[in-house]
């Protein structure tokens, strides 16, 4: 079980990178599922994730205390944004592939937008 483990880990990590360069594909879950599913197969990649400075402090605070910064907020409301003004006024594609992009964007904005943005003493 913990080669699927670190395989999908590897995979979640792969899809978080690319998601920092495709708008419709958000980041930091993938990375933080990474973190995860590391952490169940890996301690030195668990350990090496977290470690890493951009995202390592993000991922250990959401572990850790399930708290999302303020600056993730708003960088994440904006990227969400952005992205479904292209889905619905530049994007070829279906109607019902765009409601249901925005359901599933809108959804994560909430989810995001709903949680902590800072550690409570």
């Amino acid at each position: 079980m913990k080669l699927v483990y670190f395989v999908c880990a590897w995979l979640s990590f792969g899809l978080g990178v690319f998601g920092a360069f495709v708008p419709i594909i958000p980041t930091t879950p993938f990375m933080i599922l990474a973190a995860f599913l590391f952490s169940k197969s890996s301690p030195k990649f668990h350990a090496w994730i977290l470690g890493l400075p951009i995202a390592g402090p993000a991922i250990k605070e959401w572990g850790d205390h399930r708290v999302v910064r303020k600056r993730a907020k708003i960088l994440c409301t904006t990227m969400i944004s952005i992205s479904l003004s292209i889905i619905w006024w530049k994007a070829p594609v279906h109607m019902a592939l765009k409601v249901i992009l925005t359901i599933v964007l809108v959804s994560v904005c909430m989810f995001i937008l709903t949680r902590k943005s800072s550690i409570e003493l």
